[in-house]
């Protein structure tokens, strides 16, 4: 007996916005018509008038779908979104390799552009929250594997330069000069 089993679906639907899109599409003259163009609606907003029929359409199976009593659409994640993830949580990313560094004595800090740099870049390549965790270890695993071997460091900025152009964070020594990672 399945009448108390609550379903709770979250994922990205790719498509779903077409079916939707194709379904809406139809409403072109009168009172029901949209005066929006078909190309003027976004993602978010498409996926905010999803019906049960377009779940149906997109594959799910009509037992299925007969058990989902609300659907509710979340907002895409925008760059000071993704931000917020790097950085907020208890366990952010940020928070994870700055903790790793401390063991080697050395404060990482990374720069408001560098932050939305990093966040940019997983918006480009469309992997949200989750895409941020490889972007991240893309930065930081030659800074990582270096900054052990590199005596009186004290400090490692990652900037929008080492992000966007892999260019060789900032380091500050004890001795207050500043030297790139390769000398």
């Amino acid at each position: 007996d399945t009448s108390n089993i609550l379903f709770i679906c979250g994922g990205t639907f790719n498509g779903l916005e077409e079916i939707i899109k194709n379904r809406l599409g139809r409403k072109v003259i009168g009172f029901g018509a949209d005066i929006k163009s078909r190309k003027e609606r976004d993602t978010g907003e498409l996926l905010k008038m999803v019906q049960p029929e377009d779940l149906l359409k997109f594959g799910l199976i009509p037992e299925f779908v007969g058990r989902l009593p609300v659907i509710a659409t979340l907002e895409e994640l925008n760059e000071a979104t993704l931000v917020k993830i790097l950085t907020e949580p208890k366990n952010a990313l940020t928070k994870q390799f700055q903790k790793l560094l401390e063991f080697e004595d050395v404060k990482l800090h990374f720069t408001d552009s560098a932050l939305k740099a990093i966040a940019r870049k997983s918006l480009e390549r469309k992997s949200g929250a989750r895409g941020l965790r490889a972007i991240m270890e893309k930065i930081m695993l030659d800074i990582m594997y270096e900054i052990p071997s590199i005596n009186n460091v004290k400090e490692c900025v990652i900037n929008e330069e080492v992000v966007l152009n892999n260019e060789k964070p900032i380091l500050l020594f004890e001795q207050s000069e500043e030297r790139a990672l390769s000398q």
